[in-house]
């Protein structure tokens, strides 16, 4: 397979005052379909700017972001908007549910911008929870539900849509080991069985062992750019 996500000389400056930190620099990347890739990093290192930019989130200061032929850095602000909506599923450490809504209707939400009909996006939301093993859990309310299942209906709502990319980030933070290991078996499973790319922040090193391969971020440069440069 080709590279889904080519990045160039990826940079990003964020400037607070007459200060200016660069948080990104010159970033050179190409990520494969149906890869699951993990990126590493002490903290502060841009690891999650990283997967803000390629996912739509945020935009560089300088550098080239080309995700399916489509250079996504020259895209308008509305129309960025539509192209994550239909390329993107976001999974984070804190699963962002809306606790006065079931686990159906929380991974049913990312259809509400489609044109499907209302029984369809409820069917869509069952199968995706029938995926992620809660099929039994759709009525419940976030409160209701374990730190894992939560974490799990997150997910459903993040890939409901069949998107290109899921990028989470930190996604196994906020879980005991066992839940972790269940989450991540769950996206290896999307992978491999699913065809999805994943992009993963994590700091565990037992959580980058579920993915294919695992790339490192030092002070805003890819650890094997800095090696390159030093030989």
């Amino acid at each position: 397979m080709g590279a889904l996500v080519e990045l160039q000389n990826l940079s990003k400056i964020y400037e607070r005052g007459r200060q200016k930190i660069e948080v990104l620099h010159h970033v050179q990347l190409d990520i494969e379909q149906g890869d699951f890739m993990a990126l590493m990093g002490p903290s502060g290192s841009g690891k999650t700017t990283l997967l803000n930019l390629i996912g739509g989130l945020d935009s560089p200061t300088d550098g080239s972001i080309t995700i399916g032929g489509k250079r996504i850095d020259r895209l308008s602000e509305g129309a960025l908007a539509r192209w994550r909506a239909s390329n993107v599923g976001f999974v984070f450490q804190f699963y962002n549910l809306l606790p006065m809504l079931s686990a159906r209707r929380n991974v049913e939400l990312p259809l509400l911008l489609t044109r499907l009909s209302a029984a369809q996006r409820k069917r869509n939301a069952a199968v995706a929870l029938e995926l992620v093993g809660l099929a039994d859990r759709a009525a419940h309310k976030p409160s209701e539900l374990s730190g894992g299942q939560q974490q799990r209906v997150a997910i459903a709502r993040a890939f409901v849509s069949d998107p290109t990319l899921l990028m989470c980030d930190e996604p196994t933070g906020d879980l005991d080991r066992q839940s972790a290991a269940e989450v991540l078996t769950l996206l290896q499973q999307l992978n491999r069985d699913h065809g999805k790319t994943i992009i993963m922040v994590t700091h565990d090193p037992k959580a980058a062992e579920f993915a294919k391969h695992t790339l490192h971020l030092d002070k805003g440069s890819l650890a094997e750019q800095l090696q390159q440069a030093a030989s």
